[in-house]
C-alpha cells in the first residue's frame, strides 16, 4: 500500500509590520549582496546594549576594548573653505575615519575603526583619548593648550572664555561647562562643541579677532542660539556682524530629519520665513527607499499617497539666523554633508538608533 503524500506546511504570508522589520530588510541586502548589489548606508544595530543600563553587554562589550591590532592613524576632517583662507585660524570639522574604536562597526578590517570623540557609555575612555589626539593632529591644532569645551544640553545658553586660565577645560577628558555656545578673544584657546547629527556653526571676526563655536540642534534652532551668540560678539568684543565670517559643518540633512508638526508649529511663532524651512516627503517605505529601481511603477490615479513625512532643514534654519543677525549672505559657507545620509563617514544618532559616537567641531586662532 503505497504511503499517503505528505501535505507541504502552508506558507505564512508576510505581514505588512514584517515587510518593513529590520529582519526583511536584511533579506532583501542579502538577496542583492549575493548578485554583488550593495547600498552602503545605515544598517540596524539592535540587542547590542543593555536598554535599562545602556551598557554594551555580550561580544560588543569585549569590542569596546582596545583592539589587539591598533587602527591606522588616518583621520579625515572637513574644511570650511573660507575659514581656511582666514590667517592665523585654525579650525576643523571631524569625521569619523581614522580612529580606534571599533565597538560601533565590529565588522571593519582590524586595520581600521571609528574616530569617536565623546566618552560614550559604549567605548573605553582610553580609545576616546587616543582619538581626540588624532583629531587634533588632523587638524592641526596639536599646539593649543587651552581649550573651551561644553557639556552640551539644547540650550540657548552662550559661554564667554575672557582669558586663557578660564579655558580650564582638559580635552583629554569630559567636559564639565553646561552651555551650547563658547565665545572668546583669547589667541590660543581651542573652542570645540561636540556633534552626531546636530549643527555645528564656527564663526571668526577677521577685524576684532574674536572666534564662536555653537551647537545648535533644533531646540537651539528655535532659541536662536546662533543670533544670541552673534549679539553677544557684538557687545562683548564690539563686533562688526557684516565682517564675520561663518561655517555650517556636517549634520543631519533636510532630506532625513522628520520631524513632529508640533515642531512646525513653534517655529511657526518664531520665523517669518517657515515655509522655506519645512517640506512634506511622502514615506515610500524602508525597502522601496532603500532601493527605489525596484519599484519602477507608480501608484495607479485615485489611490491614496504614501506618507507624508514633515523634513526640517535645520541648516537653512541656521544660515538664515546668520543673516538675521547681520551676516553677509557670500560670507556663510554651508558644507551641505548629511550625518545620517552618509553613517560610513559620519556618527548619526537619528539614523543609527542611538548607538553611535561623537563627532567634534573646532575653531581656535594660533596668535
Amino acid at each position: 500500500m503505497t504511503a499517503a503524500r505528505k501535505k507541504p506546511a502552508a506558507t505564512k504570508k508576510p505581514t505588512a509590520e514584517y515587510l518593513e522589520s529590520p529582519e526583511a530588510i536584511a533579506a532583501v541586502d542579502d538577496i542583492l549582496g549575493a548578485i554583488g548589489l550593495t547600498h552602503g548606508t545605515r544598517a540596524t544595530r539592535r540587542n547590542t546594549w543593555n536598554e535599562g543600563a545602556r551598557r554594551l553587554v555580550g561580544k560588543k562589550a569585549d569590542l569596546a576594548q582596545k583592539a589587539a591590532v591598533t587602527p591606522k592613524e588616518n583621520p579625515k576632517p572637513l574644511f570650511a573653505e573660507n575659514l581656511s583662507a582666514a590667517e592665523s585660524l585654525v579650525h576643523g570639522f571631524s569625521t569619523r575615519t581614522g580612529g580606534v574604536t571599533r565597538v560601533y562597526r565590529p565588522h571593519l578590517p582590524k586595520n581600521l575603526g571609528d574616530l569617536n570623540l565623546g566618552f560614550t557609555a559604549h567605548d573605553e575612555p582610553e580609545n576616546v583619548r587616543t582619538n581626540r589626539t588624532r583629531y587634533l593632529k588632523s587638524i592641526k591644532a596639536s599646539r593649543f593648550h587651552s581649550f573651551g569645551m561644553l557639556h552640551q544640553f539644547h540650550s540657548p545658553i552662550v559661554r564667554t572664555i575672557a582669558s586663557s586660565t578660564e579655558a580650564t577645560d582638559d580635552f583629554l577628558a569630559p567636559a564639565k561647562h553646561k552651555a551650547d555656545a563658547m565665545l572668546t578673544d583669547v589667541p590660543g584657546v581651542l573652542l570645540t562643541v561636540q556633534i552626531a547629527d546636530c549643527v555645528p556653526v564656527l564663526v571668526f571676526d577677521p577685524k576684532r579677532r574674536a572666534i564662536g563655536a555653537f551647537h545648535a540642534g533644533w531646540r537651539g534652532t528655535l532659541a536662536r542660539i546662533v543670533e544670541r551668540g552673534i549679539g553677544t560678539m557684538r557687545r562683548q568684543y564690539g563686533s562688526d556682524p557684516a565682517d564675520l565670517i561663518a561655517a555650517i559643518g556636517p549634520s543631519i540633512g533636510p532630506g532625513s530629519y522628520s520631524v513632529s508638526e508640533d515642531i512646525r508649529y513653534e517655529f511657526s511663532s518664531q520665523f517669518a520665513y517657515v515655509d522655506t524651512l519645512f517640506k512634506d516627503v511622502y514615506d515610500l517605505g524602508p525597502i522601496r527607499e532603500k532601493y527605489p529601481n525596484l519599484f519602477l511603477t507608480a501608484r495607479a490615479p485615485g489611490h491614496s499617497p504614501l506618507g507624508p513625512l514633515l523634513h526640517l532643514n535645520l541648516w537653512e534654519a541656521n544660515r538664515r539666523q546668520l543673516m538675521d543677525a547681520g551676516l553677509k549672505e557670500k560670507n556663510i559657507s554651508v558644507l551641505e554633508e548629511d550625518t545620517a545620509a552618509d553613517t560610513g563617514r559620519f556618527f548619526s544618532h537619528r539614523a543609527e538608533d542611538g548607538f553611535t559616537g561623537r563627532m567634534m567641531a573646532s575653531i581656535g586662532m594660533s596668535k
